[in-house]
């Protein structure tokens, strides 16, 4: 069983930035974010494959976030600028065994605990 670690989350006025972190207890193919707000569904952010080279993001995030892993650590990360009240959610990381280019939570194996990123106006 993979265990995923969130952190990075907190409270930012809007044009502002967070950085997202994600510990995984081992290594995995294919990371992502997700995030949810309050009576929403949970939906696709970023993910990003092992080698590193294939990300892909939201339309509604692209240009603003980045998503990276450093694979000695097992970890991945979230940067996020030019921060938006709509971004306000919890944000939750998610892993797969095998490489997936899926933005379809029902894809990942593994899931966070979450973390709240609220952005106020």
């Amino acid at each position: 069983q993979v265990q995923l670690v969130e952190s990075g989350g907190g409270l930012v006025q809007a044009g502002g930035s967070l950085r997202l972190s994600c510990t995984a207890s081992v290594s995995s193919s294919t990371m992502g974010w997700f995030r949810q707000a309050p009576g929403r569904e949970r939906k696709f952010v970023a993910r990003i494959n092992r080698g590193g080279g294939t990300t892909s993001y939201a339309d509604s995030v692209k240009g603003r976030f980045t998503i990276s892993r450093d694979n000695a650590k097992n970890t991945v990360y979230l940067q996020m600028n030019s921060l938006k009240p709509e971004d306000t959610a919890v944000y939750y990381c998610a892993a797969s065994k095998l490489t997936i280019y899926s933005i379809s939570y029902a894809a990942y194996d593994y899931w966070g605990q979450g973390t709240q990123v609220t952005v106020s106006s």
